[in-house]
C-alpha cells in the first residue's frame, strides 16, 4: 500500500511540475543546458560551424522518479569543404548538412524528432560570415494510455485514451540565420515555422506554435593555457515562459573545463569537462532554485562530440576548441 501510494504521489508531483513550468503533457520543452555545444540543433545557419563532428548528449532530468524526463540526443553534421580536402575549409568551405535525432520520455508521452539541416555560408570580411539555413523537422509523438497520471484521465482530450496506445505526428520547418567569427557568434533561429498545422494521426495535443531563439557567444585566449568562454541563449513560445539561459567556462591548457551556468529563475548548474585533439566529453549537475518551486532531484546531462577530421596545428594555435 505504501508503495503504491508514493507512486501515486510522484505521479501527482511530476504532473504539477511540469504543468507549472509551462511544460505541461501538451508540449514538452527540450533543455540542454550545455546548449552551446549543439548550435545547430536549435540553429540550422550553425550546422557545421565547428566543422564536421558527429554530436549527442544524455539528460536525465529528476532521477530516481518514475516518469520523469529523459532525453538522448544524435547528430551528425557534414562540412563539404572539410569533404573535398579543401587546403582551408574554414575560409573557403561554403555548405554544410546535418542530420539531429532526438528522443524524449517524459510521464506517458514517447516523442521522437527528426531534423535535416543545411547551411550556406557568405563571407562578408576577412573575418566575418554570414550563415543562412533551413530544416525540415519531422515529430512523433506516441501517447501510452496505461501509464496517465490521475490528473491526465481527468483530462477531456487525454482521458479517452485511457487503456490504449496512440500516436501523432507533425511536419514542420526550420529556419536560421547567424553572423559569426572566430571569436563570437549571434544568432537568431526559428523551430516550426509553420506552427505545426501538418498533422497525422490522432490529434491529442494543442499544436506547436513557432519557438523563436537567440543565441551569442564569445570566447578569448587570456594566456597560452587559459581561456574563457561566455554563452547566452533565449527562447520565447507562445503559451510558455520565456526562458533565458546563461553559461561561462574556463578552459585549461586546451584540454579541461569548469564553469556553471544559470536558467533565469529556474535552475543553476556545475559543469565540467576534457577536450583532446579529436574528442569532447563534458558533463552538467543541475539543481533547481528554490524560488522555482521544481520538483527537488538530481539533473544529470552527458555530453559528447567527435571531430571527424583533425585540426592542423594553425587551428590548434588559433583558434579555441570549444565555445
Amino acid at each position: 500500500m505504501n508503495h503504491i501510494l508514493k507512486n501515486i504521489s510522484a505521479s501527482l508531483l511530476l504532473s504539477a511540475a511540469l504543468l507549472w513550468s509551462g511544460e505541461g503533457y501538451t508540449q514538452s520543452r527540450k533543455y540542454i543546458s550545455q546548449f552551446s555545444h549543439f548550435q545547430s540543433y536549435f540553429n540550422p545557419g550553425l550546422t557545421g560551424y565547428e566543422g564536421s563532428t558527429v554530436r549527442g548528449f544524455v539528460r536525465n532530468q529528476w532521477a530516481g522518479m518514475e516518469g520523469s524526463p529523459r532525453t538522448y540526443f544524435f547528430s551528425t553534421e557534414l562540412d563539404f569543404g572539410q569533404l573535398a580536402g579543401e587546403e582551408d575549409p574554414d575560409l573557403m568551405g561554403k555548405n554544410a548538412v546535418s542530420v539531429n535525432l532526438l528522443h524524449d520520455t517524459y510521464g506517458a508521452f514517447r516523442e521522437t524528432e527528426l531534423m535535416l539541416g543545411y547551411a550556406s555560408r557568405v563571407r562578408i570580411s576577412e573575418t566575418h560570415s554570414l550563415r543562412l539555413g533551413a530544416g525540415i523537422n519531422y515529430q512523433q509523438v506516441r501517447l501510452d494510455g496505461n501509464v496517465l497520471s490521475p490528473e491526465e484521465q481527468n483530462d477531456p482530450t487525454l482521458g479517452q485514451y485511457l487503456g490504449q496506445f496512440t500516436d501523432m505526428q507533425v511536419l514542420d520547418f526550420n529556419l536560421g540565420l547567424a553572423l559569426t567569427h572566430a571569436k563570437y557568434y549571434v544568432s537568431y533561429g526559428m523551430h516550426r515555422v509553420n506552427g505545426g498545422r501538418i498533422t497525422s494521426g490522432d490529434v491529442f495535443m494543442d499544436g506547436y506554435p513557432a519557438s523563436k531563439m537567440l543565441q551569442a557567444g564569445y570566447r578569448e585566449r587570456l594566456s597560452p593555457n587559459m581561456a574563457v568562454m561566455a554563452n547566452a541563449f533565449y527562447r520565447t513560445q507562445k503559451n510558455l515562459p520565456d526562458q533565458l539561459d546563461m553559461n561561462l567556462k574556463v578552459l585549461l591548457m586546451d584540454r579541461i573545463w569548469v564553469g556553471g551556468g544559470h536558467r533565469l529563475d529556474y535552475a543553476s548548474n556545475v559543469q565540467f569537462g576534457i577536450v583532446t585533439d579529436r574528442l569532447r566529453l563534458g558533463y552538467v549537475f543541475e539543481f533547481p532554485v528554490a524560488r522555482s518551486y521544481q520538483l527537488p532531484g538530481r539533473i544529470h546531462e552527458f555530453t559528447a562530440v567527435f571531430n571527424l577530421f583533425p585540426k592542423d596545428d594553425r587551428d590548434k594555435r588559433d583558434i579555441l576548441p570549444i565555445w
